[in-house]
């Protein structure tokens, strides 16, 4: 990597633009980099290392970025970084913007914050143009740490080389020490790997004790299965040997419980043969029981038959009378529906008798037939005179109608000739009404081209007389505010040039005995300079700096606030003119009075034409409606006079119709209720003597029939007869007596009845509690080898799974073992590890003494060869080893720590060990040359002879062809070195001077 041109603009300490022309100051190798303190020497490198990584070392990046921008860049000046480089063959030019707190645009007021940008561009020397590969931050970082090979920490310690850092990593202990290498080296991988077989191990021994654990809980299991007779091992999940004892004494378990299920099958055998000898004895006495109450039940049954006999042949006679009645039911059957049907025809005869005149009292049926058909006859010839009546009605309601049609024709009639005589007059007024509002619409028209202008006008004054007012005060205010800035400006110079001149005080406040000082390097501070009694520091800097930036900003703003009254002055001044706000106001009040009375006319134009076109409507409808008026009249008179003529002759043919009644309708109705009744009658006198033949023919039926069935009247024959449920009722007592004895007859000849009946009673009590004795001891039996059978049958699972367990429970315990012994030789804590070595320190170590080895070469040649740093792996104290370095003295032919080296030697041993840092993080990286080096102070501590030599061995680097930038404000290098970048401070800002070889 070669660095061939910087820009900066607006960064740290550079109010403006500056440039670095980093191929003029390497073409002598080494150049120095220097300038007075608090200049930004060292900004200069925060702006490499911006440029390249998007950040600057250690605490000067904030989170946004914002504190890289100088204090002194104007406000509309935007910080900018400019870098281009070769690397890897490839010239690249890249531009980062940080955030960018700038004022907002045109007349707002605040600030607002633009986003950071990035660029990154490569030179192509076939069109010797430069073309552009990513605006994206991401992508540029990845890309540059990529050709690099190696990150912004590793870049700021092989690159901008802090000699106080290194300085310090010769002093620290070995963690200290391993936290720097570990950054460099990125041994991360290293550290995870340790912490990767750590949770292994832990992962491994949480399943190996979860799985001894559930082995316990079966052997847990077990014993209670085994009823507590099995014996557990007192050992605890993790400890060897568990799983063994615990197969054992599964085993002695499952021998116990057969043995027991044996003799649990033996005493179920023999129990099971004692309840079956008690059942069958049970069963014989139960049966002799049953048969004994057997034959003592049917010696009853046949005393209750004999006690019965006489109902039994009452009933069999009455079956029997029964049997003969049922020849006779037909015709009593058909002599009741006779008789019914009789006294039904007599009851309506009655009725229908009762309805007529008593002269029809005794009439049989033929006589009331003949006079029904007589008042029939009389009813069709009054047909005819009811449709007459009917017309009459008709003619009425017509005459009526044409009555009130004359009615109101004649209202018409007068109504029209009303309206119409005042139509002339109407029409006149209204066309008036017209004229005068379209006058009036005009008249508006005119009056409104006229009053907007005026009113804009107004406006303008009233606007024209208050900003003169607004004038004169903020051009007031704005002077006043010019007059403030220019104290706050003279306050805020003031004060900065108080704390320059006290910096030194400031500076030695952050000094540390035995530490060395961050402008000459070195650890001894005989006369530190003293803060004096009106000191001033970076706040009070800060605050007066702020109220100067406010009261710019305050005065900014009150310029422009009186640029824009003036601009709004001098416009509403075009517009109103010289003449007074009263008189422009008088003149719009009047074109407004006028205006509204000219609208208020106009307003009535549409309403009086609306009215005149419903008043013409209204003309032609009167004109029509007169007009059929009087052609209604004409038609109505010859109508009339025939209604007339057709009305007196339908009056005359219904007199005649009529007779006594009020109308033809009257005697059609009588007559039709007359025939009605007189058939009604007709018909029932008919039905009455038909149903009195029937019953006579069923009664002498029903008497001949009771006569051949043996009964001596017909009502004998009736009492004998049964209903359906009566006669199965019978039937059903019949049979169960012939049932029941037949029943008692079967069970007094059954031989083994009988033959029990002779013998004594049974005892069945005493046979039902032995079989119960027998049946508890079966049961008993059975619980046992039930109990004994499922024991054997839970300690063959349980022993099973506790084997399936230990299976599969040993491939986990061998990787557990041997993730175990890895966790702990990578941790340093196994008796393997002899030196308690973690892994990442191991590797640490190696890097190390690469590191003292490339280190000493330089290291020799610095210190005329007494010098030689030796990387050691002893413990120190307690603990662990292998990060130890030591320097080997050739005067004195000891080896001792580094942090025994004086100021100077430990300058030149820091130096050494860097740049061999340097080469082996190079080396590390992927072999990148690193063209340009930066070392910053420390030279300030080195003799005249010992400077001598580190500047040869910084100028040999050139062999390499590398170029090293030397940052240092001691005087005496300004002489040595001829190649040289100045840092100049000033009030506003820093500048770069630059001097070439």
């Amino acid at each position: 990597m070669r660095l061939h041109r910087l820009d900066i603009t607006a960064f740290g300490p550079f109010g403006g633009s500056q440039s670095v022309d980093f191929d003029d100051l390497s073409a002598a190798g080494l150049f120095l980099l220097h300038g007075s303190t608090g200049a930004g020497k060292t900004s200069v490198l925060d702006a490499v290392c911006y440029a390249l990584y998007g950040s600057v070392p250690g605490a000067r990046q904030s989170a946004q970025g914002l504190t890289l921008r100088s204090d002194h860049a104007a406000p509309t000046t935007r910080t900018t970084v400019t870098l281009e480089l070769t690397v890897a063959g490839r010239r690249l030019e890249i531009t980062r913007q940080p955030p960018w707190e700038r004022p907002k645009k045109g007349n707002r007021q605040g600030t607002t914050v633009d986003k950071a940008r990035s660029r990154l561009r490569e030179y192509d020397a076939s069109t010797g143009a430069w073309k552009d590969l990513s605006r994206s931050h991401q992508e540029i970082g990845e890309e540059i740490t990529q050709m690099l090979g190696m990150s912004r920490e590793q870049f700021c310690q092989v690159v901008l080389l802090p000699q106080g850092d290194f300085a310090r990593f010769l002093r620290a202990d070995a963690e200290a020490r391993g936290r720097l290498l570990g950054r460099l080296f990125d041994t991360h991988r290293f550290a995870e790997v340790e912490k990767r077989l750590a949770e292994r191990r832990r992962a491994a021994e949480a399943e190996v004790r979860d799985g001894d654990a559930a082995l316990l809980a079966d052997a847990h299991r077990m014993q209670q299965a085994a009823g507590g007779a099995m014996e557990l091992p007192e050992l605890t999940p993790g400890e060897p040997g568990l799983a063994e004892a615990v197969l054992i004494a599964a085993a002695v378990a499952r021998s116990t419980a057969r043995e027991e299920l044996t003799v649990a099958h033996c005493r179920l055998a023999a129990a099971e043969s004692a309840q079956a000898a008690a059942e069958r004895a049970l069963a014989d006495v139960r049966e002799t029981t049953r048969l004994q109450r057997r034959f003592a039940e049917a010696r009853e049954r046949v005393r209750l038959l004999e006690e019965r006999a006489d109902g039994h042949r009452e009933a069999q006679a009455r079956m029997e009378r029964a049997r003969k009645a049922e020849a006779v039911a037909p015709a009593v059957e058909l002599r009741d529906a006779a008789d019914a049907e009789n006294r039904r025809a007599a009851a309506t005869r009655a009725r229908a008798c009762g309805l007529l005149p008593d002269t029809f009292a005794d009439a049989g049926a033929a006589g009331l037939a003949a006079a029904a058909r007589r008042a029939a006859e009389e009813l069709g010839g009054l047909e005819s005179a009811r449709r007459a009546e009917l017309r009459l009605a008709e003619l009425a309601e017509e005459r009526t109608g044409l009555d009130r049609q004359e009615r109101a024709d004649e209202d018409v009639l007068q109504e029209a000739e009303a309206w119409l005589a005042g139509w002339e007059a109407t029409r006149a007024g209204l066309q008036t009404r017209i004229d005068t509002a379209q006058e009036a619409a005009t008249r508006a028209e005119q009056l409104a081209v006229q009053r907007e202008p005026a009113a804009r006008r107004l406006k303008a004054a009233r606007m024209r007389d208050q900003l003169v007012g607004d004038t004169d005060t903020a051009a007031d205010r704005a002077r006043r505010a010019q007059d403030e800035t220019l104290t706050a400006k003279d306050h805020w110079l003031e004060v900065k040039e108080r704390r320059l001149n006290g910096i030194a005080a400031e500076l030695a406040a952050q000094l540390t005995d035995g530490e060395p000082c961050a402008v000459c390097g070195a650890t001894e501070h005989p006369a530190p300079a003293r803060k004096d009694a009106g000191h001033v520091d970076r706040e009070a800097e800060k605050q007066a700096l702020d109220a100067y930036q406010a009261a710019e900003e305050r005065q900014a703003e009150r310029e422009r606030y009186v640029g824009v009254v003036r601009e709004a002055l001098a416009a509403a001044t075009a517009e109103a003119g010289d003449t007074p706000t009263g008189k422009l106001a008088d003149e719009v009040a009047e074109l407004e009075r006028l205006f509204t009375a000219a609208r208020r006319d106009a307003s009535a134009l549409l309403p009086a034409r609306e009215e005149l076109r419903r008043a013409e409507q209204e003309h032609e409808r009167r004109l029509t409606a007169r007009q059929q008026a009087e052609i209604r009249t004409a038609a109505r008179v010859g109508h009339r006079e025939r209604l007339d003529r057709e009305r007196a002759a339908l009056e005359a043919e219904l007199a005649e119709a009529r007779g006594a009644l009020d109308s033809v309708a009257a005697r059609s109705a009588q007559l039709e209720r007359q025939v009605a009744l007189l058939t009604d009658a007709a018909d029932s006198a008919r039905a009455a003597d038909d149903t009195a033949q029937r019953l006579k023919d069923a009664d002498a039926r029903l008497a001949d029939a009771a006569f051949r069935a043996g009964f001596d009247t017909p009502q004998a024959a009736a009492d004998a007869l049964l209903d359906d449920t009566a006669r199965r009722e019978l039937q059903r007592r019949l049979d169960a007596r012939q049932s029941e004895e037949a029943a008692v007859r079967a069970v007094l000849a059954e031989a083994d009845t009988a033959a029990a009946a002779q013998r004594p009673p049974a005892d069945t009590t005493a046979a039902e509690q032995a079989a119960a004795e027998a049946g508890r001891q079966l049961r008993e039996a059975a619980s046992a080898r039930d109990a004994a059978a499922r024991r054997c049958t839970e300690l063959d699972r349980l022993s099973a799974r506790s084997a399936a367990g230990v299976r599969r429970l040993a491939p986990l315990r061998a990787q557990y073992d041997r993730v175990a012994r890895m966790a702990g030789l990578t941790a340093g804590t196994s008796a393997d590890n002899e030196r308690k070595m973690r892994l990442e320190s191991y590797v640490l170590a190696a890097r190390l003494e690469q590191v003292a080895a490339a280190a000493t070469v330089r290291l020799r040649r610095m210190s005329s060869g007494r010098y030689t740093l030796v990387h050691s792996d002893d413990r120190a104290g307690r603990g662990r080893s292998g990060l130890g370095l030591h320097v080997v003295d050739a005067w004195t032919g000891r080896e001792r720590d580094t942090a025994t080296l004086s100021g100077g030697e430990t300058f030149f041993a820091s130096l050494a060990l860097a740049l061999g840092l340097a080469d082996v993080v190079t080396d590390e990286a992927g072999g990148v040359r690193l063209d340009t080096l930066f070392i910053d102070e420390g030279f300030g501590s080195l003799d005249d002879q010992t400077l001598d030599e580190v500047l040869d061995v910084l100028d040999s680097l050139r062999e390499r062809d590398r170029s090293v930038g030397i940052v240092s404000h001691v005087a005496d290098l300004r002489r040595r070195i001829h190649a040289q970048l100045e840092v100049v401070k000033g009030r506003s800002g820093s500048t770069l001077r630059q001097r070439g070889h």
